[in-house]
């Protein structure tokens, strides 16, 4: 038995007409948009993810490089982890967190009303009774470390609100210079 060969087809009765000049014209400006299109827009989008992602870690090194009081918010987190209750209204505040192995710190002052006073001593669980006239209960160390001196003209009162492992314990000064608009000063620690 012989095998059979394929046929060939017949050839066309009319052959192809030529292409036009603006017909591969228009084929070859579409097929340069489609390589543009498929380079370009993962390419742009690489370039701004870059981009994003150097600005992230800008901020988050500006953040961690800081030495001293930021005039910024601490994030919740930090509030709630450290105990430190900023009522509303609050304004002049700012914030410094240290963190070693052995204890972490959380250095907050801001400026309050009364009402702002009390709900902060309510929120840490003080009182106003709690608190003693000229006691600088915050060290030298930590006053080093914030920049706070406690030298000037005022009303200093302060307070220790201690607490069992792991939760923080909270040194807290008052200025009363201004007795409407109160400043707090306040360390709290905790032991990781």
């Amino acid at each position: 038995m012989t095998a059979s060969l394929p046929r060939q087809a017949a050839p066309p009765s009319r052959p192809p007409r030529p292409e036009g000049h603006r017909h591969m014209i228009r084929r070859r400006a579409i097929t340069l948009l489609i390589i543009g299109l498929l380079i370009g827009v993962p390419a742009g989008y690489l370039l701004i993810s870059a981009e994003q992602s150097r600005d992230s870690g800008k901020a988050k090194q500006d953040k961690y490089a800081a030495t001293g009081l930021t005039p910024a918010w601490p994030s919740k987190v930090q509030r709630r982890l450290y105990q430190v209750p900023i009522p509303h209204p609050a304004d002049m505040v700012a914030y410094y967190e240290t963190n070693n192995w052995k204890t972490s710190r959380l250095y907050v002052q801001f400026r309050t009303t009364n009402a702002g006073l009390d709900a902060f001593l309510t929120g840490m669980g003080a009182r106003r009774a709690d608190l003693v006239r000229d006691k600088i209960t915050i060290g030298a160390r930590d006053r080093s470390i914030s920049g706070w001196a406690f030298t000037g003209p005022g009303q200093w009162w302060g307070l220790v609100h201690p607490q069992k492992n792991p939760a923080p314990t909270q040194d807290v000064i008052l200025n009363l210079a201004n007795p409407t608009y109160p400043m707090v000063y306040v360390v709290s620690r905790t032991v990781p």
